[in-house]
């Protein structure tokens, strides 16, 4: 088994109607849908927006690269994929973590969304996870502190300082500057919409495209830590192109990448005219 360094994932989630019902409107008969759009119109008229907050959802696709210590694209799946069962896919990602020798997760934005939905998930499911919530020994090593970075690396943290700024345009932006998909046909606020009409398989793909674009943006954050060149890095790139060319046929989401493919602009092949300038 090739070892894994690093887990690059994205979560899909639903609002749990259920739940929402039972806690915000006991005693009304509403169903999960009437109750859900129900909460969207209060948040509209408090903040404007109709995002439901990650405590009333459930993970509904989970897709994780598996990353070797060269950086290299090993694998991508979709946890319980074609079942989609929100219990499974909580269990097979901290179980995953824990036999492939706890390696270090990736995400873009993943402090504030992903990583705390797991966690509630496996707090809802029942789900031990020890080696992640431990509390023992000093403070800095503890998984969950938000500069263990060998625990987990968050790319939006990174970009931004931890927060100092604002990285307007997401993993969209970030994706794009290094000449990758982005959120093209589908947007994170329509997945309840495809839930609700059963389009389980065409959120898993969706995920798979936002896992491949947080790779290559990891890729490129690796060469600002010198980890890797810029040639080591297309290396990378076109392996990966090889890799889905050869599976495009079996997932759709991976075709659908392929098709807006673009390669990364690189300045430094542009051949420079005139006479250099010394250093400043």
């Amino acid at each position: 088994m090739d070892r894994v360094a690093h887990l690059i994932f994205d979560v899909e989630s639903i609002a749990d109607g259920d739940l929402i019902r039972e806690v915000k409107y006991p005693g009304q008969t509403l169903s999960a849908e009437e109750a859900v759009r129900k909460f969207q119109d209060e948040l509209v008229e408090e903040s404007g927006k109709t995002f439901i907050p990650y405590t009333y959802q459930r993970p509904i696709a989970v897709v994780i690269a598996k990353v070797g210590p060269d950086l290299d694209l090993i694998d991508i799946v979709s946890l319980d994929e074609p079942n989609f069962r929100s219990h499974v896919i909580a269990d097979n990602f901290w179980r995953g973590w824990e036999v492939y020798g706890r390696p270090q997760w990736v995400t873009f934005n993943g402090r504030g969304f992903d990583l705390p939905l797991m966690e509630l998930a496996a707090f809802r499911y029942g789900i031990s996870v020890p080696a992640w919530f431990s509390m023992s020994g000093p403070s800095y090593k503890h998984c969950r502190n938000r500069y263990n970075l060998e625990a987990h690396f968050d790319l939006h943290e990174f970009l931004t300082n931890f927060n100092a700024t604002w990285f307007r345009g997401g993993l969209d932006l970030a994706a794009q500057l290094v000449g990758k998909w982005g959120k093209i046909n589908v947007k994170g606020e329509q997945v309840q919409e495809m839930f609700n009409c059963g389009e389980l398989q065409a959120i898993s793909d969706y995920c798979r495209c936002d896992v491949l674009d947080t790779y290559f943006v990891f890729l490129r954050s690796m060469l600002m830590f010198g980890k890797i060149s810029r040639e080591r890095e297309q290396e990378l790139v076109d392996a990966a192109h090889d890799w889905l060319e050869q599976r495009q046929k079996q997932n759709r989401g991976y075709a659908d990448y392929l098709s807006t493919w673009q390669a990364w602009d690189d300045p430094w092949k542009i051949e420079k005219k005139g006479p250099s300038r010394p250093l400043l």
